[in-house]
């Protein structure tokens, strides 16, 4: 049993779960536990000193979901219900040290990847032009791209880019992938970040999904999406300000490269931002994750954690643990 692991509990009280979803949603909970619900909303069902498992809301906001952790001084585990944990990252110092902090590593790659394929073809196959035309009861015929012989570059090859390249493959394109360091994935090749500019020329279609970290954040700048090919399409699944907004718009407006965009930088997106009108842009309001996929997965990833930390075991999905 990993010591650092065992859920703290004195004078017979059961260590305490604050969960985010409601607890009777969720099947075969440990009965080692007392839980309470809070979504993100509304006053603390308890005493936040007294949690020791932290489920984080989903789509509540950074700061709404971060409210909590100061006074968390018990906390052994906080768990995220979204790939990325960069909303918390400027909150875990108020953490006591030795808190495992978890994301949710198989919760979002099935309908994150659907909607990336879904952008990718709405792109190349013209949709947005199709759904104005038939507002307008225009025929807009004509050859149009296909993914069908496209060169497709993933850049952030973990789990979310893997999902994506099995939904490619179908599709008779050829798919390149990228990741922080060199490494053999069961597909072929991961290339090293500083293959970019050789793989970004030759790339139809530029997919971006990798998490928002301070060495991610802007890294499809100017000289990123001065190094793609005229005409390629960026898609980003990502973070939004992995892209710099202010570079993109230049680009697309010269006309030489088309995106489609599920996050932005800002986000949401204001009314009047020139994004919304930008030559060759699909925008989707970040909905990757929050579709029917989303639920039964998260209660299995929670369920899971939960024995586990009810027995002492390790956790899955740790990305940080607070010093």
């Amino acid at each position: 049993m990993n010591d650092s692991l065992q859920a703290p509990a004195t004078g017979g009280v059961r260590p305490q779960v604050w969960l985010s979803l409601p607890p009777h949603e969720i099947d075969a909970l440990p009965a080692a536990f007392d839980y309470v619900y809070w979504d993100g909303s509304g006053d603390f069902p308890a005493d936040p000193a007294d949690a020791a498992f932290y489920v984080v809301p989903y789509m509540k906001g950074a700061a709404s979901g971060a409210l909590p952790l100061p006074r968390m001084t018990s906390v052994r585990v906080v768990q995220t219900l979204s790939a990325g944990v960069d909303h918390l990252t400027p909150h875990l110092r108020d953490l006591p040290p030795g808190v495992r902090v978890c994301n949710a590593r198989g919760v979002h790659e099935a309908s994150t990847a659907e909607l990336a394929l879904t952008l990718i073809l709405a792109s190349l196959r013209g949709i947005p032009r199709f759904v104005h035309g038939q507002d307008d009861e225009q025929w807009h015929s004509g050859f149009y791209p296909a993914l069908a012989d496209r060169r497709v570059l993933i850049v952030g090859y973990g789990s979310i880019g893997a999902a994506v390249e099995e939904r490619l493959l179908p599709f008779e394109c050829e798919v390149e992938r990228v990741a922080r360091g060199a490494r053999t994935a069961p597909r072929g090749p991961v290339h090293a970040l500083a293959d970019l500019p050789e793989l970004l020329a030759r790339a139809d279609v530029v997919v971006l999904t990798t998490p928002l970290t301070e060495q991610t954040r802007g890294l499809a700048g100017r000289d990123f999406l001065a190094a793609m090919k005229d005409g390629a399409l960026l898609v980003n699944v990502a973070r939004g300000p992995v892209v710099d907004t202010g570079a993109l718009l230049a680009e697309l407006d010269k006309g030489r490269l088309t995106a489609a965009l599920d996050v932005t930088d800002p986000e949401p997106l204001p009314a009047g931002h020139p994004l919304w009108h930008a030559p060759g842009v699909l925008v989707s309001p970040h909905v990757g994750g929050s579709t029917s996929a989303f639920l039964p997965r998260a209660t299995r990833l929670i369920r899971s954690q939960l024995v586990r930390f009810a027995s002492g075991e390790e956790l899955a999905n740790v990305v940080h643990v607070t010093g």
